[in-house]
């Protein structure tokens, strides 16, 4: 028996890839063009709320002459004072958290609700209730029918005329069924044997892993809910439950004259006033955006793209 031993590889034959690709001028030039966009871009964006803030603390002379730029000229906080003080401000405030705290949670019960529904392809009728949804993107009722289906049922100068009719955002109900539609389905089915049922299988296993596009989704109905104030104008005549942002169209508004002395003074009274109570308006949003930041673009991407 003639034992044959293994030959070693001769390592000095075999070609070495370089570790590092050394970037073309193309892909230079490229990089450099975009970081110049985006700064230019980022400074165009800042520009109007860093505006807002100098505006804010500067005096109402400075502001009508146009002199305030990215700079507070001839400080002040007279005005912040004067907003603290209005009681239909804080009014405005109070009513306007309560709002977007309950719209916010119906629709997102809702909307996690209907767009899981819609995600299993055993569901019957799905693609008629689909196309209902998405013919809402392209036609509604018109103002006048709602504004007349709203006052027939009783909702006027109530909460429920804010929140109910935008209960569900037909593009947010899109993203949402996209996502569960990638849910892996051995889970629900290891959680259905483990003896969950749909609603077990939804609130302990769906929901806990589907944080991205939720917080996503909080963060979207939050905003629309708090910067809203057509419907609170049409709905809403009682001050007492009017939101801040019908309180800041109605400076705004009262601040345009007609262009007589009374009108000139309006506006001189209110420039001031309307950078502060806007400021003050946005502030919370700025705040809460931080916290969920990191689960917005991985929210997006996971609700629009079908694996």
């Amino acid at each position: 028996m003639v034992t044959t031993t293994p030959k070693t590889p001769d390592i000095s034959a075999v070609r070495t890839v370089p570790t590092t690709v050394k970037d073309g001028r193309a892909y230079t030039v490229f990089r450099m063009v975009n970081v110049v966009l985006l700064v230019a871009i980022c400074l165009v964006t800042l520009y109007p709320f860093v505006n807002l803030i100098a505006q804010s603390f500067s005096s109402q002379g400075y502001i009508m002459a146009g002199e305030v730029n990215l700079w507070p000229k001839g400080f002040n906080l007279t005005t912040f004072e004067r907003v603290f003080g209005d009681e239909r401000f804080w009014s405005g405030y109070r009513n306007t958290i309560i709002q977007t705290v309950l719209a916010t949670t119906i629709a997102m019960v809702l909307t996690t609700t209907m767009a899981y529904a819609l995600a299993k392809g055993h569901l019957k009728g799905r693609s008629f209730f689909i196309g209902l949804v998405v013919v809402t993107m392209f036609f509604n009722g018109g103002l006048i029918p709602n504004y007349l289906l709203i006052t027939d049922l009783g909702l006027k100068n109530s909460v429920w005329a804010i929140v109910l009719p935008n209960a569900i955002s037909a593009f947010n109900l899109l993203v949402m069924k996209s996502f569960f539609e990638n849910f892996p389905a051995e889970l629900e089915e290891a959680a259905s044997i483990d003896g969950l049922t749909t609603y077990g299988v939804f609130g302990r296993i769906v929901v806990p892993l589907s944080k991205a596009v939720i917080a996503t989704m909080i963060l979207f109905y939050a905003v629309s809910f708090w910067n809203a104030w057509f419907p609170a104008f049409l709905y809403l005549s009682d001050p007492e439950l009017q939101p801040v942002t019908l309180y800041l169209r109605n400076l705004l508004a009262g601040a345009m004259g007609s262009g007589n002395e009374a009108g000139m003074e309006s506006v001189q009274i209110g420039a001031n006033i309307q950078a502060v109570a806007m400021l003050l308006t946005v502030l919370p949003i700025i705040c809460f955006y931080p916290f969920i930041q990191k689960y917005f673009v991985s929210g997006v991407m996971l609700g629009s793209v079908k694996g």
